[in-house]
């Protein structure tokens, strides 16, 4: 399939290296908003053409699939570009500033009969099945709670402390840890509660979540932009616990007894980069004339992007294209 790529930062670069290794995958167009950057990043990453608009590329009657890789303050007006030209679009995360955004640009696809998803990549790797697999099998009893965390040294990062760029740690690191909790302990949530610290820019620098859901279980999740964590998600059962690590690109799976002792161990299957799993997914479904991915439905990426909403109105944070 004949792949474009609008944006021309380290994700598309990532993306850009994992694709030249899939043998469906035809590296065919990037675009900039400078042609000069798309030449670059073309001639760096084995992409056939380059343009110097995003609009060119949508243009091109050749192009079969596009990713966005653009900040996500940039994804309503770039998907909505893609929709209106018929072009399939897989789109980074955070998929929108906001649900309202998320819904309206989710209404347009579906009118328009045009492929969407979103990539949070962890949803369609193989490992989310390998965890919940030892979860159904009851290698630790039942569960009760999961921790997770996940922090990067990234404050001085343009597109995490400005708040015109929707910056701040819930939509760039913390969806990682929404999601982690729902792919394993499902969407039943009775409440949420929380906690943040924010940086002088007036986005959230450092956050607690807590989510309780209906059967008993909790997740407590952790998100910072100033120390790196050790980014583990570990789940609490009577007979053990289960830790995975890494919960932004699982590494293994670890499982002890109740006296410490490892009694099972799993690494996951070796991969490019963890991104061609989302790529392959989204090309079979396009080929097969579906709308939307199976792993990453819509209805799930509209409840994330409300948990999201939900979390920064307790806090004050409001976008200034919110206003």
């Amino acid at each position: 399939m004949r792949i474009g790529i609008i944006g021309t930062g380290r994700m598309a670069g990532v993306f850009a290296q994992t694709l030249a290794q899939m043998e469906e995958v035809q590296c065919y167009g990037v675009a900039s908003r400078s042609k000069e950057k798309a030449e670059k990043f073309a001639e760096e990453y084995g992409f056939e053409k380059a343009f110097g608009s995003y609009e060119e590329l949508c243009e091109d009657p050749e192009i079969e699939l596009i990713y966005i890789a653009t900040p996500h303050s940039f994804h309503y007006e770039n998907m909505e570009l893609c929709i209106r030209h018929k072009k399939p679009v897989l789109c980074e995360k955070a998929f929108t500033l906001n649900s309202s955004q998320a819904r309206k640009i989710i209404d347009l696809a579906k009118k328009e009969d045009v492929f969407m998803a979103e990539a949070i990549w962890t949803r369609y790797m193989p490992s989310r099945n390998m965890i919940n697999e030892l979860l159904d099998s009851g290698i630790i009893g039942k569960v009760s709670a999961l921790t997770a965390n996940l922090s990067y040294p990234i404050s001085t990062k343009e597109r995490i402390i400005k708040p015109e760029l929707a910056g701040g740690a819930l939509l760039d690191i913390g969806v990682y840890g929404l999601n982690f909790a729902l792919m394993h302990f499902g969407t039943d949530i009775e409440r949420m509660e929380s906690s943040v610290q924010m940086t002088e820019t007036g986005v959230d620098a450092m956050e607690s979540i807590t989510l309780f859901f209906k059967d008993g279980r909790m997740a407590v999740l952790t998100h910072d932009i100033y120390g790196r964590s050790d980014r583990k998600g570990i789940f609490y059962g009577e007979k053990g616990y289960m830790i995975v690590e890494n919960i932004n690109n699982p590494q293994s799976i670890s499982v002890y007894d109740l006296s410490d002792q490892l009694i099972y161990h799993a690494d996951v299957p070796e991969q490019i980069s963890g991104y061609e799993y989302e790529m392959r997914e989204c090309i079979h479904a396009v080929q097969a004339g579906k709308k939307e991915s199976y792993s990453m439905p819509l209805s799930d990426t509209v409840m994330v992007m409300e948990k999201m909403d939900q979390l920064r109105a307790q806090w004050g944070l409001v976008y200034p294209q919110e206003k």
